[in-house]
């Protein structure tokens, strides 16, 4: 396999701080808070899935929360972002109510989809979150879609469908690039590119572990980041969904990263017969989004450790709070089911 990520997929390398030269500190604050909150409404939820208090799978992105985050912060509430079966992040970036989260995983019916939906089945319109599903690659052909009504009602919104390395091998997703090109429709492709699709390394699967060659056969201008880079992520963002919004067509971001947990659940995932072992993962995990970020502000003089001390303790005790209401909301009515399937009888 030809490896043209290079130092990108190196989890030794890029461990070092990050730049934050040109970003005030109020946002960086913002996306750092951002970030801590994602990771700890994901380790709660690993927690509890251990605990057996979860009783569906959950599909954990802990260590990538810099794509979301990044990418978030150049959206409007009115463009429509869709996520796929690895998403908490990808909604919590846009409306960072983790109680509602917890409810929907805990099936209750003050959740995001109202208890029926789960882990993966999340949706928060209001909040431009179109929707997420177990289906690899189920939305983005929806999103393309939803970019092209946007051009056709002579808005500027985009469309943004989060993509990973392994959905990029299902046929859909070429389609929609071509469909999304041939339309010039405002619609980012993100690529999340963790190497991993389910249990299966990308030098198993592809004959180069870049997914963004894809875009050069599309014609689709493109840029490749480090994704434990969030201020990097955001920069690449900005300027492409600038361009999105100028009417200069479809734009794909491809953001190298690693998952920390395996494929679902709390476990990691080095005793499955994969190419993965605790020594990557402890490699990757001195690559964190939000340690280098927290690092670069306290070396500019922005934020401190006991800041940094401070607002975790804060979250900590707001996800504890918010988990404890989450397990005593109530279960949808037993006829919620129906009433959610079928459309009310008119009368005649």
């Amino acid at each position: 396999m030809k490896k043209d990520l290079e130092d990108l997929s190196n989890p030794l390398s890029f461990q070092d701080p990050i730049s934050i030269d040109g970003l005030d500190a109020d946002l960086l604050l913002k996306m750092l808070r951002s970030m801590i909150v994602i990771r700890k409404t994901e380790q709660q939820l690993a927690l509890a899935r251990k605990d057996g208090l979860i009783g569906g799978p959950v599909h954990l992105g802990a260590g990538q929360e810099a794509v979301a985050v990044g990418i978030s912060e150049c959206l409007q509430r009115t463009d429509r972002v869709f996520g796929a079966h690895r998403s908490h992040s990808h909604l919590l970036a846009l409306n960072p109510n983790f109680y509602r989260l917890f409810a929907e995983v805990l099936g209750k019916e003050t959740g995001f989809s109202k208890g029926m939906g789960g882990s993966m089945h999340l949706f928060d319109q209001p909040n431009g979150f179109f929707g997420s599903v177990p289906i690899v690659a189920g939305t983005v052909a929806l999103a393309v879609g939803t970019a092209m009504a946007s051009k056709m009602q002579g808005k500027d919104d985009v469309g943004v469908a989060y993509i990973g390395d392994g959905a990029v091998e299902e046929g859909v997703v070429h389609e929609s690039f071509n469909l999304a090109k041939i339309q010039e429709a405002p619609m980012l492709f993100v690529i999340e590119n963790n190497l991993f699709a389910s249990h299966m390394h990308i030098s198993l699967r592809q004959p180069s572990d870049k997914v963004s060659r894809f875009a050069d056969a599309n014609e689709i201008p493109y840029q490749l980041v480090d994704g434990n880079d969030v201020v990097a992520v955001f920069k690449a963002a900005k300027e492409q969904v600038s361009d999105m919004r100028a009417g200069h067509g479809p734009r794909l971001l491809e953001l190298v990263t690693y998952r920390w947990y395996g494929h679902v659940d709390w476990r990691d995932d080095i005793d499955v017969g994969v190419d993965r072992s605790l020594e990557d993962v402890k490699n990757w995990k001195s690559r964190d989004p939000i340690s280098r970020l927290s690092k670069s502000m306290i070396s500019a003089e922005l934020w401190s450790e006991e800041e940094e001390l401070s607002l975790i303790s804060e979250i900590d005790r707001s996800i504890s709070k918010s988990w404890e209401k989450a397990m005593a909301d109530p279960y949808p009515d037993k006829n919620a089911t129906l009433d959610y399937v079928y459309s009310p009888r008119r009368k005649s």
